[in-house]
């Protein structure tokens, strides 16, 4: 019975993961499908609490069968055969546990982000400015004045 519990949280886990990876391309700001930052702000937020929702699904499976392993390795009347934890199960704690916290920085990052507003920046033009080694090689002083280029000079 708890292999199917296992079995049931698990399956339940990645399908819990891809709707959160969908749900997380629909909420980022540089996508296009979603409509204002708002929207996409409060779909973000629920994509991160899927991916809470889905390594906690995946830790609780996971921390089950280990449960069941060790009480059956330290029971001296389980007289069947006795397994130890293997890696999979530590594999299976590191991606819940990386899934959670990606959820949870998932929910914060786009928060903080929804309170404070954008600042653009200006451009304020190239300045001209000799390099030391325009300076080594040029030992004869140019008396041109300087030459003042736009924007578009250095493309």
């Amino acid at each position: 019975g708890y292999i199917q519990a296992c079995r049931g949280l698990m399956i339940s886990a990645v399908c819990l993961g891809f709707f959160g990876a969908v749900f997380g391309l629909v909420g980022m700001k540089c996508t296009k499908v979603g409509g204002s930052d708002q929207t996409k702000a409060k779909i973000a937020c629920l994509a991160g609490l899927i991916f809470i929702l889905s390594g906690l699904c995946s830790m609780t499976s996971c921390s089950l069968y280990a449960n069941r392993i060790t009480s059956e390795f330290f029971d001296p009347s389980f007289v069947a055969q006795k397994y130890e934890l293997g890696a999979a199960l530590f594999i299976g704690w590191a991606g819940a546990s990386l899934c959670i916290i990606g959820g949870s920085i998932f929910c914060f990052s786009i928060a903080e982000n929804s309170n404070s507003p954008r600042r653009g920046y200006a451009y304020n033009g190239a300045t001209s400015v000799m390099s030391s080694r325009t300076k080594v090689h040029n030992s004869v002083p140019d008396k041109t004045p300087p030459k003042h280029f736009d924007k578009n000079a250095y493309v």
